[in-house]
């Protein structure tokens, strides 16, 4: 019976996978002409190696040593996942290469299919606002403002004339965020309570709609602007935040309070983002649901071919989650599982790859982005104006 089941669950696994690599293989061919950029902002959901030139000499986060990256690059990045990311999947889909973080494409490459400006532990609140509050940031200082800021001081090298920079900005992607969840994680582990938190969500998420607005004064066009994840469901609130009371828990064993004030967070978004289409008609701007296209994962774990289930993580110290956080992955004496793919969780704030491939999966064909991105796409851009960028 126990070969039998290996058998079957092997299969299963083989068959997820193939249909996975199809999907890619033929969403790239069909859409490769869609965008002719990307650019990102945000926090470790999207950083792809900025933090890491952001540290001290001789000095090096968690994130950049093994076994992060293990799965797509065999090394370590800077990503926080064992391969790629939300932002990589997308770039991919639409037929683009990765985009560097901004630290790398300073010193050249291609930087006009795309740069990633993202840093780990980025808010979308700057600093002084938050020591107001008595919040205080050990991993950075990094804010959606000061990511913004760097755009525009990169843009005269992107495009070198106003009709060129018209064009540009028009046929490229703009990924914002995912912005939120370090605001309200770094607050929650200052010491503040849910009740201090609740009256900055309002706060948070209009400087998210501030910053949308912001690239559509710049020029941009189509605009994804990433919810919050489900919190409650990271083994790090599960551990941090670990109750003996059972209602405290949903049905899948996520803590319940961490995922509603992300849901509100998320509701409110949705509104001020729905304030914005009315007011940039002409605009693309576009809702991510990270959350629901993550829960549809912790929903049913085996049927996307996470055998271990959703709330365990990878790579990790020990605990009934596998989240330490005084051995965080990367460092002794954590360790990682053999077969991550079979992991939602990859180290207790982050997700695997296999995880960002259904997600990405879900935002670009399936009902997770409102409007449908796939209803969306630059008309053709031809040689002669490329020409002019």
């Amino acid at each position: 019976m126990a070969a039998s089941s290996s058998s079957s669950s092997s299969s299963q696994l083989i068959i997820i996978y193939f249909f996975a690599c199809i999907f890619f293989a033929s969403a790239k061919i069909s859409t490769s002409n869609c965008y002719k950029s990307i650019f990102g902002f945000g926090d470790s959901l999207t950083d792809a190696g900025n933090l890491v030139h952001l540290y001290p000499p001789g000095r090096k986060p968690h994130m950049y040593f093994p076994p992060y990256g293990e799965t797509y690059f065999n090394r370590p990045t800077g990503r926080c996942s064992d391969g790629r990311l939300l932002i990589d999947l997308i770039a991919q889909h639409y037929g683009l290469p990765l985009p560097p973080p901004s630290s790398e494409a300073k010193d050249g490459g291609n930087m006009q299919s795309g740069i990633n400006f993202a840093v780990v532990g980025s808010r979308a609140m700057d600093a002084k606002f938050f020591e107001k509050r008595g919040i205080y940031d050990t991993v950075t200082n990094v804010s959606m403002w000061d990511q913004l800021a760097w755009f525009k001081q990169m843009l005269p090298y992107l495009c070198h004339n106003p009709s060129g920079c018209k064009i540009f900005l028009e046929s490229s992607l703009f990924l914002l965020g995912e912005f939120g969840g370090n605001d309200y994680t770094h607050a929650l582990l200052s010491g503040k309570n849910i009740n201090e938190i609740l009256p900055i969500i309002p706060l948070v998420v209009q400087t998210i709609a501030s910053g949308a607005h912001e690239l559509v004064e710049l020029g941009a066009k189509t605009i994804m602007v990433p919810s919050v994840l489900p919190l409650g469901c990271a083994s790090s609130y599960l551990t941090y935040y670990q109750s003996w009371n059972k209602e405290d828990y949903d049905e899948l064993g996520c803590l319940i309070w961490p995922n509603h004030f992300a849901s509100h967070h998320n509701q409110l978004l949705q509104r001020e983002l729905h304030r914005l289409r009315e007011i940039h008609p002409h605009v693309n701007i576009i809702y991510a649901d990270y959350y629901n296209a993550a829960m549809q994962l912790y929903r049913a774990p085996s049927k996307y071919g996470f055998l271990k289930g959703g709330l365990v993580t990878c790579c990790g110290g020990g605990g009934p989650y596998n989240f330490n956080p005084f051995a965080p992955c990367g460092n002794y004496p954590a360790t990682s599982c053999e077969e991550p793919n079979q992991y939602i969780n990859w180290d207790g704030y982050h997700l695997t790859e296999a995880a960002y491939r259904w997600m990405t999966k879900s935002l670009l064909e399936g009902p997770f982005t409102n409007p449908p991105i796939n209803g969306f796409c630059p008309s053709e851009i031809s040689e002669a104006q490329v020409s002019q960028i």
